[in-house]
């Protein structure tokens, strides 16, 4: 039952997100609205996924660094956006993607 609950609050967080894009995407409020959701509140939201979604996966060798993803990813939101560092939050994105893509792939097979 914890799965299951972990699943749903996961794939709504998930949702979010997009949303966060997809208002980012279209400007629908004004410029500094839009980067605080598009910049910072997107990636807070994957963070939080990324950490529901590592007691999920079937591999264990892969929770750890979906725990760090979510921490590049968090603490990247909290940067400012002109900062040096800002780039760790896309790496942490890329990471947590490409974790659960190799993820379910594993578990097909």
């Amino acid at each position: 039952m914890r799965n299951n609950n972990l699943q749903m609050a996961q794939g709504v967080i998930s949702v979010l997100a997009i949303l966060c894009l997809v208002v980012g995407w279209f400007n629908l409020f004004s410029p500094e609205v839009n980067v605080i959701i598009k910049n910072k509140l997107f990636y807070l939201l994957i963070g939080l996924s990324f950490i529901l979604q590592a007691p999920l996966l079937q591999n264990e060798k892969f929770r750890y660094p979906m725990y760090g993803a979510a921490a590049l990813c968090i603490v990247g939101a909290f940067l400012p956006i002109d900062s040096n560092l800002s780039f760790i939050k896309t790496i942490g994105l890329l990471g947590g993607v490409i974790i659960s893509f190799t993820n379910r792939s594993a578990t097909r097979q």
